[in-house]
């Protein structure tokens, strides 16, 4: 288990605490990846175009719109990096489960030994379906290993 030294390699060492921006940031992605999103950016613009009328002025009229795209882009592309970035440490840790437990598999067939191994490869491979749900970019180096597991879908079946 990890102990803030080390990086987290296995499902089992992810913690279940995911931060108030993680959480965040996994709901904006998943409201930007909506169609009401899309209908959203096409409205702003929809009430962006007649406002010429009212202003006056092509350059506030492009400035206007200039400047709210690019508020919105660069949050965005915050938001959706980290949710990104969650999404691969899943994987990742999912694919360490897979070939570690794929090795003590052969390592059994090919010398008969190493059956606790696999069941400690049975329960990493169990903490690993759903792991992407509670993924941490900032908890999991910091925690000790006392409460991990614990309310984790998926992890005791």
């Amino acid at each position: 288990m990890s102990n803030g030294s080390q990086p987290v390699l296995m499902p089992s060492e992810v913690s279940t605490r995911v931060g108030f921006f993680d959480r965040f940031a996994g709901w904006a992605s998943a409201a930007a990846s909506r169609a009401t999103f899309f209908a959203f950016c096409v409205l702003l613009i929809v009430v962006w175009a007649p406002s010429i009328l009212v202003l006056r002025s092509v350059d506030t009229w492009q400035l206007i719109i200039n400047t709210a795209t690019t508020i919105i882009t660069f949050l965005m592309v915050a938001l959706l990096q980290n949710s990104q970035t969650r999404s691969d440490q899943a994987v990742q840790h999912k694919l360490n489960a897979l070939a570690d437990g794929l090795a003590d598999v052969m390592d059994h067939l090919a010398t008969g030994s190493g059956q606790r191994d696999l069941q400690a490869d049975l329960k990493e491979l169990r903490a690993a379906v759903g792991l992407e749900d509670y993924e941490s970019t900032t908890q999991n180096n910091e925690e000790d290993s006392g409460a991990r597991k614990s309310a984790r879908p998926g992890a005791h079946r």
